[in-house]
């Protein structure tokens, strides 16, 4: 009887396995398929002066069967309001879609070029002013920040400035951040890589991706942001 029994659990084992082993091969359905991506953010999300199809969210968002809600605004800053650019992305979050289960905010570049002007204290009151709003309106998504890519004399610029406070002020309110500008693959100061991967050869453009750009750092996010939503 005792065999019995152990033979039955070695057959369930078993049968466990080769059904697990044949959804793999099947291909189990997408956890994300069906749900909702919002995407506030600058040029970056924008894309600038190519399609939005072009990018990298968007592509993400596609390869996973996700609906998708692009809230990007060449010019913008997270932290201020501008007269050109509108308001910043502290304020504008709260148009945004109300219900989502994957917030994506992509940020920080146009707040260093003015951070002198805006300064850092400020910078990073907004910037928690954005975090707890988000958290607010979304209490059930799962939210992630990506900081801009490196530049040219990254290391003690206002860049490097505002991407250690988005990684310390996100942080804090326990928001998961990519850390592009180390992390990316994006070598943004160099300008052979950027007439193979930036918009317009990257002649003057040092900060928006191509399509075989995006491509390249489709990989990169969709890593990062997996480990969140799956």
């Amino acid at each position: 009887m005792h065999v019995f029994l152990f033979m039955k659990k070695i057959l369930l084992v078993m049968a466990a396995a080769i059904i697990a082993a044949a959804s793999v091969v099947a291909g189990d359905p997408d956890p994300l398929m069906g749900k909702k991506m919002g995407v506030i953010g600058d040029s970056y999300v924008r894309n600038h002066r190519e399609p939005v199809e072009n990018t990298w969210h968007y592509k993400f968002a596609m390869k996973h069967g996700m609906r998708y809600y692009n809230y990007g605004r060449n010019g913008n800053c997270i932290s201020v309001d501008l007269a050109r650019w509108g308001e910043g992305m502290y304020r504008r979050y709260a148009d945004m879609a109300d219900s989502l289960d994957l917030v994506v905010v992509i940020g920080g570049h146009n707040d260093a070029a003015r951070l002198d002007s805006i300064g850092m204290g400020l910078f990073r009151e907004r910037l928690g002013v954005l975090c707890r709003g988000l958290i607010e309106k979304y209490p059930r998504a799962q939210i992630v920040f990506f900081t801009p890519w490196v530049c040219d004399g990254f290391a003690g610029s206002n860049r490097e400035r505002v991407v250690d406070a988005m990684l310390s002020v996100c942080g804090s309110y326990g928001i998961p951040v990519f850390d592009a500008a180390r992390r990316g693959g994006i070598y943004a100061g160099s300008a052979t890589f950027r007439r193979i991967y930036f918009q317009g050869g990257g002649t003057r453009d040092t900060a928006h991706l191509n399509s075989r750009g995006h491509d390249r750092f489709l990989p990169v996010a969709e890593s990062f942001i997996l480990q969140y939503t799956e």
